[in-house]
This record gives C-alpha cells, structure tokens and sequence, in this order.
C-alpha cells in the first residue's frame, strides 16, 4: 500500500527535472515559436482565464505582462460568458486560457467567444490533446508528465515557467530569449533542487499542526505564491487561509492578526519585498507568528530561498511552501495525494 502523501512528494521532487524540461531545444522551440506569433500579431492588451491552481499562474503572467511588455493585462470571470451570455469585444486582445488539464468547459468557452470575436487566443496546458488546445489558435505545452496527487505542484511551477518564457520572448520580439535571459533561467533547476533539500519546512510543520487558520501575504510577483500557498493549505490540511496582498492586509484585515494565527509572508529582494518592509513591523506589533519565506533576510524565523531576479522568484519560493503543505497535512493525520471530495480534473460551466 503506497504511503500517505508519495505521490505529493514525488511530484514536487520532480521540479528541477520539468524546468529542464522546458528549457530543452524541443520545448525552448516550440514556445519561442508561438511567442513569436504573438509579438506580431501586437495585441493591445492580454486577458487571461484560468481556474483554481491555474489562476496563480494567469496572476503571475498577468504581473509579467504588465511590467515587461508595458500590456494592460486582466483575469476574465468565465461566468459572464458562460452564465451572463456577455460577449465582450475582445478583437484587440490576446486570450490565454491556463489549465493543467485543459479539460474545464468554461474555459474553452472563453476562448471560444474571444476567437469568434477577432482576438488571438492561446490555450497554456499540461493536455496537448485537451478541448482547450482544439479551441485555442495557439498552444503551449507545460510538458509536465503526468501528476500523481490531487493537489497540484509540478504543473503549476511548469505554468510558471512556461509563462515566463512566452512572455520574455515576446518581448524579444522574434520569440527567442537573449541569451543572458536563458543563462539566468538555466541556473533554476540547480536553485531549486537546493531549495527542496532544505528540510526547513518538514521541521516547521509540527508547529502549526493544531492551528485554527492561517494567513499568507506577499506583494507584487509575490502575491500569487502567497495565493497558491494559501490553497495548497486549505486542500491538503483542510486549514482556512487567508491570502491577502501585503498592501490589503493592512487595509483592515492585519486586525485579524495575533499570536495564534500564524501569518507566511513571501518577501524577496526586489522591490516587491522591499514594500513587504512595512507590513511585517505592524504585523509585529500584533506580535503575530510570522515566517518570511524567500531571500529576504529578515525576520526571526525564516524559509531562506536562493536570491534571483524578483521575476523568477516565484519559480523557487513556492517550493518550500509546498513542502510545508505536505509535512502538514501528514502531521494533521491527512492524505495530501487524495484530499476529500476533491478531483483532478473539475469541470465548471
């Protein structure tokens, strides 16, 4: 009988090998490709669809579209075409819906209706053979291999990456990233196999094991880790979290706060982690149990992640977070490959 949480534990280890993955000739080819097609097509603005775990990953492109490619970017409500019937002028636009299994009817009907109304739509999955892909124009495949567990790890970092270099070689222009861009990305894999061997996370989870709910921030690239983090926690351990962006938290919900509700702040050293520098003194002062996740230095108890450009910083701070899903999950006594009455696949309309 397989062991409680191998399947979670096999997928996150198999991370460092995906971003190999997507930066071999084949794949590195094949995205660059289709990212050139976007770069002379020129769409005025982008607006990504996604659901669940995939809807992290539209967040960060959606930060990446804006800040390199200078682009309006949005996640669109699949309900206001699917059950509103809105059909919204998208003939300007890039449509890219972002699922790992492609499968969720909602989605493809998104694309569908932006296809039908001039735009150029993009189908991001980890199911080349998927109704997404047959809908899409263009597609991008994650190149993940297949997911053991419920809760997905390995296909949302291969989102991420797949996303960052779509993004980057448009920006390029001709679809292939310069080449300091792939040095950097090439030093990845090797960062995140060092990041996964840090048992920091297996030693912390005991800690929270009887906690009541939890809250996990972050700002800028930062705040779709904290989101992902958040929901890895809600479906493995059944533990309500709370993700909020650093600059909301302090909007109101810091008064939630205390000794017991232990808060993970996602701070790197770029200017997103340098603004997370004001939210963690008045979390202190509701003497709030905080762990700083990423290469920031601060704080008394800490997740340390390799320092990388704040753009691929959520390819590696996340890791750890995962980490202390599994190990929590275990510790609560729960099976994170098979979280109650969840599936992989969910179709929404």
């Amino acid at each position: 009988m397989t062991r409680p949480g191998a399947g979670m534990a096999a997928d996150i280890d198999e991370q460092p090998a995906g971003y190999e993955r997507l930066l071999s000739t084949e794949h590195a080819a094949a995205i660059a490709e289709v990212a050139a097609v976007v770069a002379q097509r020129r769409p005025r603005h982008v607006v990504f669809t996604a659901r669940g775990t995939s809807d992290h990953a539209a967040l960060y492109a959606a930060y990446l579209t804006e800040i390199r490619l200078g682009l309006p970017a949005g996640l669109a409500s699949p309900s206001a075409i699917t059950v509103f019937g809105a059909r919204p002028d998208l003939s300007d636009a890039l449509v890219v819906g972002v699922s790992q299994s492609g499968g969720s009817p909602d989605l493809a009907e998104v694309l569908r209706v932006a296809r039908a109304s001039g735009a150029l739509t993009l189908a991001v999955t980890n199911n080349p053979g998927s109704p997404l892909v047959e809908t899409a124009e263009l597609s991008v495949d994650i190149a993940a291999g297949h997911e053991r567990a419920v809760a997905a790890t390995k296909t949302y970092t291969a989102e991420l990456f797949a996303l960052l270099m779509l993004v980057e070689g448009v920006r390029a222009g001709d679809g292939v990233l310069p080449a300091e861009e792939r040095a950097a990305l090439s030093r990845l894999p090797e960062l995140a196999a060092q990041t996964l061997a840090d048992d920091t996370p297996a030693r912390l989870a005991p800690r929270y094991r009887f906690a009541a709910q939890l809250v996990t921030t972050g700002r800028g690239y930062a705040y779709p880790t904290a989101r992902e983090a958040a929901l890895k926690l809600m479906e493995t351990s059944y533990l309500p979290a709370l993700a909020f962006s650093g600059a909301d938290l302090l909007h109101g919900p810091l008064a939630m706060t205390d000794p017991d509700v232990p808060v993970l702040a996602v701070v790197g050293s770029g200017p997103g982690g340098t603004s997370m520098r004001e939210v963690l003194p008045r979390l202190g002062e509701r003497r709030a149990d905080v762990v700083v996740v990423g290469s920031a230095e601060i704080g008394e108890t800490r997740m340390a992640v390799p320092e990388v450009d704040e753009r691929y910083a959520p390819l590696l701070d996340i890791l750890p977070l995962q980490r202390l899903a599994l190990s929590l999950a275990l510790a609560r006594g729960e099976d994170p490959d098979a979280p109650r009455g969840l599936k992989k696949v969910t179709a929404t309309m």
